[in-house]
């Protein structure tokens, strides 16, 4: 008997932390659901060693929480982009650092 069952690509999602302190204000009127953020590491980063930043085009909008960034560092670290992150909530009612969350999947290489 064959399965039809695959297991969830969905990783992880978190709020985007620093969001008021980076370009996110700047380009908030771009960011709706679904839209596609890039996750980039940032070793020299003064108070981050793991730091990973998200970016929308050319816009730094925040970063991973640092209690949420370790297998993200490590995995861009070593070459290995294999994630689609994606705005998942959009609420400007709220504090900006509860403004926006992104969910992220691990890409189908299959």
């Amino acid at each position: 008997m064959q399965s039809n069952f695959e297991p969830s690509r969905s990783l992880m999602d978190f709020h985007i932390a620093g969001f008021a302190h980076h370009d996110g204000l700047r380009v908030i009127e771009e960011l709706k659901l679904g839209t596609k953020v890039d996750l980039r590491f940032e070793p020299d980063n003064p108070h981050d060693t793991h730091a990973v930043a998200i970016y929308y085009e050319d816009a730094k909008i925040g970063y991973i929480p640092t209690v949420k960034n370790g297998l993200f560092f490590t995995m861009l670290y070593y070459g290995h982009d294999i994630f689609e992150a994606r705005i998942s909530m959009v609420n400007t009612e709220v504090h900006p650092e509860r403004q926006f969350r992104v969910s992220v999947k691990i890409l189908d290489g299959r």
